[in-house]
């Protein structure tokens, strides 16, 4: 299933990361949200509450240029688990990468309260080998959106804005 309320949230959450957006990004996070991160990732600790992940994110899409979008979700009650990508630049100004990932939400209250993330970021692409990510409607090199996230293009922070946590 692609669809219902938990999809709309984490679609609103990932626009608010990519903008830096905090106002946005407090819309969608619960006060005692926790994300974990797989190791050996770099910064793999987890983050607790929702001002301290807001901020996370504005300070890391604002470092690397970063857009996230969601390619594929499967809902079943308080738990959506997706697909998504991150396009990036290792240093600001280098060709973009893309790191695909897969991610766990558990909401309460209507609002992401954990996100246990599974990926690795390299300074290079990461995703599946010959799967037809352009074919099943993810998103690809030169459109950054997907099927299901079809707004991800819309949202961007400037990546030279200096960062006032």
């Amino acid at each position: 299933m692609e669809n219902g309320a938990n999809l709309e949230v984490i679609k609103k959450y990932y626009n608010g990361c990519t903008a830096g957006d905090l106002d946005l990004l407090h819309e969608t996070l619960h006060p005692e949200v926790v994300h974990y991160f797989l190791m050996p990732n770099f910064g793999s600790k987890p983050v607790a509450g929702r001002e301290h992940l807001a901020r996370y994110w504005r300070k890391i899409t604002r470092k690397i240029n970063a857009r996230w979008v969601v390619d594929h979700a499967i809902n079943q009650g308080e738990a959506t688990v997706i697909e998504w990508s991150m396009y990036w630049e290792p240093e600001l100004g280098a060709p973009r990468v893309v790191t695909r990932g897969a991610e766990w939400f558990e909401f309460r209250d209507g609002l992401i309260y954990e996100i246990r993330s599974y990926y690795q970021q390299k300074e290079a692409t990461t995703e599946l080998d010959e799967f037809d990510y352009g074919g099943r409607g993810y998103s690809i090199y030169g459109r950054e959106l997907s099927r299901i996230h079809t707004d991800a293009v819309s949202f961007q922070a400037p990546p030279t804005m200096k960062d006032s946590t």
